[in-house]
C-alpha cells in the first residue's frame, strides 16, 4: 500500500488506515473473534494505522474496550507488530451511552494511564485530544498531553475536531503531530475551513474519520449516479472512489474507514490503488451529496 507520512519526525503509514469503532460502539456490535479477523484482514491488506479510542464503547462501564480489542488482535497477528501505529483518544464519557466531553487535565491523565493499560503498552504511539471541552480552557487540555509527552508516555500528540485557530493555539504549547477531523463527500467543511490546507502546508497529518458519510450516509453512495461510471473505470466500488476523492483533497490525508467484515476492509483498501483524474475530482466535486 502507498504511504504518506503521519506527520512531522513521525513514521509513514498507509494511506488508508483503519478504524476500530464499530467494533465496539453501536448495533449489531460483532462476536470478539470476528472483530479480531477484520482487524487482521485490515493489517494483512497494508494497513499500519489502526485508530481507537477509551470511550470506543457503549457505556462508561466498559470504557477502553474497543482498545483492549485493539490489542488482542494485535497480539495474535503474525506480522511485524513494530511497523503497526495505533492512534487513540481521550476526552470524552460515556454514562448510560451518551457522549459527554471532558478535557479537564485530571480526567486525560487518569484515561491515558487506563489506555495505557488497556493497550498493553508503556508509551502510546499517537494520543488524540477527542475534542475541546467547551467548559475547559483549550490550553489547559492540551498543557497536559504536553505533559504526558515529556512524561514519555505518548510519543505523539494530535488533536480531534479542531479549526485551524485551535490548531494554531495548540502548536504554540505542544508539538502537534495529526488532526484528525470529519471529511467526505457529504460533509466538506475540513477543506472549506481550511484545515486540510493548513495541515498539508505544515506537514501534518490530517486523519480522516467517517470516509464515506458513516451510519445511513454510505449507504447512499451506490445510488449516486455520477460515480458508478468512475467506479466501472477503475474496477472498485462507489466507497472505494469516495475514500479515493477524500484522499486527492490534500497531501497530507489518510483515510481511516470503519469495517465490521474483512470484505468491507478489503473494498476500501481498494482506494490506494487508484488515482483519479482531474475530470473525475471535477465530477465529485460538482455533485450534491444529500444528507436528507
Amino acid at each position: 500500500m502507498r504511504t504518506r507520512s503521519l506527520g512531522p519526525g513521525a513514521t509513514a503509514v498507509g494511506v488508508v488506515g483503519y478504524g476500530a469503532w464499530p467494533l465496539s460502539d453501536g448495533a449489531p456490535r460483532p462476536r470478539e473473534d470476528d472483530a479480531v479477523r477484520a482487524i487482521h484482514a485490515a493489517l494483512d491488506g497494508g494497513a499500519t494505522l489502526i485508530d481507537t479510542a477509551d470511550a470506543y464503547c457503549l457505556h462508561e462501564g466498559e470504557a477502553g474496550h474497543n482498545e483492549r480489542l485493539v490489542a488482542r488482535a494485535l497480539s495474535t497477528w503474525r506480522g511485524p507488530r513494530e511497523e503497526i501505529v495505533v492512534a487513540t483518544k481521550g476526552g470524552y464519557t460515556r454514562p448510560d451511552g451518551a457522549w459527554v466531553s471532558n478535557g479537564r487535565p485530571e480526567h486525560l491523565r487518569r484515561a491515558c494511564d487506563r489506555s495505557l493499560a488497556a493497550l498493553g503498552v508503556e508509551r502510546i504511539d499517537l494520543y488524540q485530544l477527542h475534542g475541546p471541552d467547551p467548559e475547559v480552557p483549550l490550553a489547559e487540555s492540551v498543557g497536559l498531553l504536553a505533559d504526558l509527552a515529556r512524561e514519555g508516555k505518548i510519543r505523539w500528540v494530535g488533536l480531534s475536531n479542531v479549526s485551524v485557530d485551535e490548531l494554531r493555539q495548540a502548536r504554540e504549547q505542544v508539538a502537534v503531530t495529526t488532526v484528525q477531523n470529519r471529511l467526505n463527500p457529504f460533509f466538506r467543511e475540513a477543506v472549506a475551513d481550511g484545515v486540510v490546507a493548513y495541515c498539508d502546508q505544515e506537514g501534518l497529518g490530517f486523519l480522516a474519520y467517517s470516509p464515506v458519510g458513516g451510519g445511513r450516509l454510505n449507504k447512499k453512495l451506490p445510488a449516486i449516479a455520477a460515480l458508478a461510471p468512475i467506479a466501472r473505470r477503475h474496477g472498485v466500488s462507489h466507497h472505494a472512489v469516495a475514500l479515493a476523492w477524500v484522499l486527492a483533497q490534500g497531501t497530507s490525508v489518510i483515510v481511516i474507514p470503519a469495517a465490521r467484515q474483512p470484505e468491507h476492509v478489503a473494498d476500501s483498501q481498494a482506494a490506494a490503488r487508484i488515482e483519479l483524474t482531474p475530470d473525475e475530482l471535477a465530477t465529485i466535486d460538482g455533485t450534491e451529496f444529500s444528507i436528507a
